[in-house]
């Protein structure tokens, strides 16, 4: 059972997508905002972090500490989980140009946005991302 990191500022959406990844079979490394997730990074690269790591991180975009496109670009940083698949989730409307700079600049596999579609389709879109499967749009 692989862990998946979880970055979101609202209680209601992490709680839920948090169950979604239970039913899945993860266990979820679940944080409220970016600076939480950004002191887990440093705490696994300074080899102060002892468990399993995540295999996937899905992470706001928009929220209190560093946006999930800074967290994604300091995961490719790594040592350690400079390659897991990064998905990011937002409710605002990026342009093409933004998301190919998230892409580009940031690493980031993946955006999806909110609201979350149902969950067979979420499970198939970030499945698609752990497969390698995902071709993003050109």
């Amino acid at each position: 059972m692989a862990s998946w990191m979880l970055v979101e500022d609202e209680a209601d959406i992490r709680n839920v997508v948090k169950v979604m990844f239970q039913v899945w079979g993860h266990n979820v490394i679940e944080f409220k905002d970016g600076n939480e997730a950004f002191a887990f990074l440093e705490a696994i690269d300074n080899g102060e972090y002892g468990d399993e790591l995540p295999a996937l991180m899905l992470s706001d975009i928009r929220m209190p500490g560093p946006n999930g496109n800074e967290l994604a670009h300091r995961i490719r940083q790594s040592p350690y989980i400079s390659d897991i698949p990064i998905v990011l989730m937002t409710a605002f409307q990026l342009s093409e140009s933004e998301q190919v700079a998230f892409r580009t600049n940031d690493g980031v596999d993946r955006i999806i946005f909110k609201p979350l579609p149902d969950f067979d389709k979420f499970h198939q879109m970030l499945m698609e991302v752990v497969n390698g499967t995902y071709e993003p749009p050109s």
